[in-house]
């Protein structure tokens, strides 16, 4: 019996460890900004700025509803749960404020779309990133 509960203990810290994926966040490799800080990310997908630091527009990227990166992205980075989010959006749009970000599709989709464009800026599963994309900011 101990034996079966210190494999399971065992298991379980070796799964957690592998459950964790690290996010990039991405803009295109033409693009001239090299690394963003958390500050700077969040305000762009809060619609609070429409530029990056350098002054070339910024149009930030969303990855589909439900995903475990944009879950992920929503609490480490622009510190919300998807709930207060969508009221966020909610009040913006009602009020004619703001609009909230492109949704695209998964890892792939969001890189393909950031890759072809130097204003897109998007988050995708680290493992995703190639030489079509920049990393301007890892959690």
């Amino acid at each position: 019996m101990m034996r079966l509960i210190k494999s399971l203990l065992i298991s379980s810290v070796f799964l957690s460890a592998f459950s964790y994926a690290e996010i990039s966040v991405i803009v295109s490799s033409n693009n001239h900004n090299d690394s963003l800080d958390k500050d700077n990310i969040s305000r762009v997908f809060l619609g609070k700025t429409k530029n990056f630091p350098d002054g070339s527009q910024a149009v930030p990227v969303d990855q589909k509803a439900g995903s475990s990166a944009r879950e992920s992205f929503n609490t480490n980075v622009l510190g919300k749960s998807s709930s207060q989010l969508k009221a966020y959006w909610s009040r913006l749009i009602f009020t004619g404020k703001g609009t909230p970000p492109k949704e695209s599709g998964d890892d792939l989709a969001v890189k393909k779309l950031v890759a072809e464009n130097p204003n897109l800026i998007g988050y995708v599963n680290s493992e995703t990133v190639d030489g079509s994309v920049k990393v301007v900011y890892k959690f």
